[in-house]
């Protein structure tokens, strides 16, 4: 349904609403005397100094009319319950690659929505197809300067698109993405790749194309679509295998050393699973611009064991700065779980850890995806009910360490609907997340004081 008030959530102690007399549960009506549509009309037309708001009281129903004179950008104070002003757009396409439509039934309702927003790109990070917008979407972005926008492009060849996305209007959406790069406007691409429909020479023809975007489109991604057991009825796609990962790795390293020698950008980016599938190293951190793709897992393994690194380098440093035998853990024992794909580098973690404390044991477990399928190894898409049934009845002395992915944003609940405190009480074991970082794994477990050394030292 069409959100047709913008009502007020908080108001901003000692803000300018606060002062105006604003107050949760009023509605705004408009801005100098102009409907606002959304979030990013109303941070543009708020920018003035000067500009009268229109306010109906939630207690009494009264229309204010309030002038305001502020500093230009000043904020006014205001939070929405709706804090995108407008209903959420979901997606009008039939991707043969959707996740959405390889999970099973009976999961909470949120799950299967499927968002196609380009504001939602701009807030939140999201790759959206552009299909679901108009032309006004792209002037309002245009005007206002909206960046970065992340695409979710797929194949440059229109036709393939229309087939891939199963939308015949899918071939236009490549012109509103040139429209934005003629306009300057800051792109982030992702091609989630389908073994036999857009790799291989499509996929090195849609690299070449994105190039002439270059520099304005500053990373593209290269993802393995996700295959799920939950696939009957769907479009018959194949995982790849050894070989497949090879050629992916190799076309898109080809592709970097000559964008990189035009642009100084590695640009395009093949995520880690490539990497592991094909059993190569993960490349050095240069060469990934400094981690524009982490949310699509490109870079995220080089840059967990290379901030893990810098902390055994610092604690090494602190160890002999002040001469004495390094301080104990909190616990001497811990267990950690995590998804197929990151348990070769949390192993080595782990063992490191073991080899920089005598005594410290560090259980480490692999969580086979079969609630999804075995298909699926990345962590963020564990369920409490895989945790616990592999986990039940193995050794968990002392403390469990869970990847922060594993959880739902901002919650501490699994896909599932398992929350974090009934799989610690059905495991008997505390359950701490730790985010995913080399930092992290190292600071949770060694004393606060080279934590504050290492902040201090990074200042300078």
């Amino acid at each position: 349904m069409k959100t047709q008030n913008h009502i007020i959530k908080k108001v901003t102690p000692g803000s300018i609403a606060e002062e105006m007399g604003i107050e949760a549960g009023d509605i705004l009506l408009s801005i100098d005397g102009e409907t606002v549509e959304d979030i990013f009309d109303y941070q543009f037309m708020t920018q003035e100094e000067s500009l009268t708001i229109a306010i109906r009281k939630g207690s009494s129903g009264e229309e204010w009319l309030l002038e305001i004179e502020k500093e230009e950008w000043e904020d006014i104070g205001i939070e929405f319950e709706n804090g995108l002003m407008d209903d959420y757009r979901s997606c009008c396409n039939k991707c043969i690659f959707c996740f959405i439509d390889q999970m099973p039934k009976g999961m909470r309702e949120t799950l299967y929505f499927k968002d196609d927003d380009s504001r939602l790109s701009f807030l939140q990070g999201n790759y959206v197809t552009l299909t679901n917008m108009r032309q006004k979407d792209i002037d309002k972005i245009i005007k206002y300067h909206l960046s970065p926008i992340n695409i979710s492009f797929q194949t440059m060849n229109p036709e393939l698109r229309c087939k891939m996305l199963n939308n015949r209007f899918a071939r236009e959406a490549l012109d509103k993405a040139r429209q934005l790069y003629e306009a300057g406007i800051t792109l982030n691409g992702q091609i989630v790749l389908c073994k036999g429909v857009n790799d291989g020479k499509e996929l090195a023809y849609s690299i070449e194309q994105l190039a002439k975007y270059v520099p304005v489109l500053e990373s593209v991604s290269v993802v393995p679509v996700g295959l799920s057991k939950y696939r009957e009825g769907l479009y018959p796609l194949e995982p790849f295998n050894r070989e497949d990962a090879a050629a992916v790795i190799d076309l898109i390293e080809s592709w970097q050393k000559k964008v990189y020698e035009e642009h100084g950008l590695h640009f395009v980016h093949a995520s880690d699973e490539w990497y592991i599938l094909a059993g190569r190293d993960m490349p050095p951190a240069e060469s990934y611009d400094g981690y524009l793709q982490l949310e699509n897992g490109v870079g995220m393994l080089r840059l967990l064991l290379d901030e893990f690194d810098d902390a055994v380098r610092q604690y090494k440093k602190y160890r002999k700065k002040h001469r004495f035998r390094p301080p104990k853990p909190k616990h001497m024992h811990f267990s950690m779980a995590t998804g197929r794909l990151a348990y070769t580098y949390i192993k080595k973690i782990a063992d490191t850890l073991m080899e920089l404390i005598p005594g410290l044991c560090i259980e480490v477990y692999e969580i086979t995806n079969y609630f999804f399928g075995e298909r699926i190894t990345v962590s963020g898409l564990l369920t409490g009910q895989d945790i616990i049934a592999q986990l039940k009845g193995k050794p968990l002395h002392g403390t469990l360490l869970l990847p922060q992915n594993v959880l739902r944003s901002g919650e501490d609940v699994f896909l599932d609907d398992i929350t974090l405190t009934e799989l610690g009480k059905a495991l008997q074991v505390e359950v701490n997340i730790v985010k995913s970082s080399g930092y992290e794994y190292f600071d949770f477990i060694f004393d606060k004081e080279i934590v504050w050394e290492r902040e201090e030292e990074s200042q300078y």
